[in-house]
């Protein structure tokens, strides 16, 4: 029968999980960077059998500046996905405690099956991910979500990922490893509250429920805030719809961004030395390359790069009830790398050591939260404030500042024409379609408790 836990229990499964983990990452230079090479013909950082992925400069004029800094390739698409099953009534997620070289926490909450195609395909002499059958053999009727989704623009070039839910009436018929257990959708709202637990790729598949069109108990527990249960069940606002995709489709045209391909040993405010790949001045990351062991993996050994933040970015979602229905406030974001130009992101997004001046809304949002810190909260204005990893197969110990703000309906007198207050049945049908919400909105909308 299948065994459910409390949070309690999973907690302490991680815990027990990492005290049996055995890691060891160092820093090494890239001609010590085992396997790895630079590519004086392409200009590319690669592996040398062209697997994987590979890191490659940028350089041009971006939202109205000079850039320049390294991008990663990684043009295959990989799995994201959630095996998923009612349990004692409540539907429950086969999740995954999953360490990568990256991870800031050690073992984080993934989905059920976390593999690059790489992977899944055993370029790197390892063993096939666990339940990776159930997903490419998935007949039609059990899929619950299936979409191909950004990754971080500001690092990854077009980089995109097959967000997928499937469901299985036999829960009983999976047999589970040691590093896998069935966690309640209840379950992963409340343990998204712990710093660095929930993992990036089990926020942006969980962001993909179509709770608007699937009222079926199991989903959630009785949602006892009116505002959200209005915002929720409800029509998506169809002439909004069609307002935001007009705004995209006119930046896709008439944006004047000119950044190129360019070799990365070319760039000219980057430097290579023993200790990797950085930037002369203040800059959101730089490369490091990396010797790793870590057991209980497909492969225990390896090297690669990775790359590293050099502070927090911010993300914060601003929320408000109006005529009675929760709305967000939504932003178009274009980024450097984004497959699609631009996508929705939050209301406000900026990175560590951004060169983007705050706007007026950046600076509303900073002084409604420092308004509610120093109150205490007391109105209970901070929805959510919980620091979050990003994600750890590339990028070393990331974890950005996530915060969901209520505000009064009336505090914002007038938008500025790149912004949108949205329902959650409004975001939801931009989020069925491929490339409309990139991940930290997605990230922010997965954590907002039903």
């Amino acid at each position: 029968m299948a065994v459910r836990s409390t949070t309690t229990e999973i907690l302490e499964w991680i815990r027990e999980r990492n005290n049996k983990l055995s890691v060891n990452i160092e820093r090494t230079s890239l001609d010590k960077c085992e396997g790895w090479l630079y590519d004086e013909e392409s200009g590319l950082v690669r592996h040398k059998n062209g697997a994987f992925f590979s890191i490659g400069g940028l350089s041009g004029t971006f939202r109205g500046s000079y850039v320049e800094q390294p991008i990663c390739y990684q043009k295959e698409i990989g799995y994201l996905g959630y095996l998923c099953s009612v349990i004692d009534g409540e539907m429950h997620f086969l999740t995954q405690a999953k360490m990568e070289p990256g991870n800031i926490s050690l073992m984080q909450l993934s989905p059920t099956i976390q593999a690059t195609k790489s992977n899944f395909e055993q370029k790197h002499g390892g063993r096939k991910p666990v339940y990776l059958d159930i997903f490419k053999n998935v007949a039609d009727d059990d899929v619950i979500v299936d979409q191909i989704q950004s990754e971080q623009s500001s690092r990854f070039m077009g980089k995109r990922n097959c967000n997928i839910i499937i469901r299985t009436d036999d829960p009983d018929s999976i047999e589970l490893t040691e590093n896998h257990r069935w966690v309640s959708l209840r379950q992963m709202r409340e343990l998204s509250k712990y710093d660095n637990l929930v993992n990036m790729s089990s926020r942006t598949v969980l962001a993909g429920i179509p709770f608007s069109t699937m009222r079926q108990d199991y989903w959630v527990d009785e949602i006892r805030d009116e505002a959200l249960r209005n915002s929720i069940f409800k029509e998506p606002d169809h002439q909004l719809l069609k307002d935001i995709r007009h705004r995209i489709v006119q930046y896709k045209m008439f944006n004047d961004d000119d950044v190129r391909e360019v070799p990365l040993m070319s760039l000219a405010g980057w430097e290579l030395t023993e200790d990797g790949f950085s930037c002369k001045e203040d800059y959101p990351f730089r490369l490091n390359f990396c010797r790793i062991a870590i057991e209980g993996r497909e492969v225990r050994e390896w090297c690669q790069p990775l790359f590293e933040a050099t502070g927090r970015a911010f993300f914060g979602l601003f929320a408000r009830d109006h005529e009675g229905k929760r709305e967000w406030l939504l932003r178009l974001k274009p980024e450097i790398g984004c497959f699609d130009k631009v996508e929705l992101g939050p209301t406000v997004q900026r990175e560590a050591f951004s060169r983007i001046p705050e706007n007026d809304i950046d600076k509303l949002f900073i002084r409604k939260l420092e308004e509610a810190k120093s109150s205490g909260d007391k109105d209970g204005r901070i929805m959510f404030d919980t620091l979050l990893a990003e994600e750890g197969g590339r990028f070393y110990h990331e974890e950005n500042r996530n915060v969901i703000l209520k505000i009064e309906d009336d505090e914002i007198d007038e938008l500025p024409n790149d912004y949108f207050w949205c329902d959650y049945a409004t975001i939801q049908a931009m989020n069925s379609d491929n490339n409309h919400l990139n991940i930290q909105l997605r990230s922010l909308m997965s954590v907002i408790n039903l």
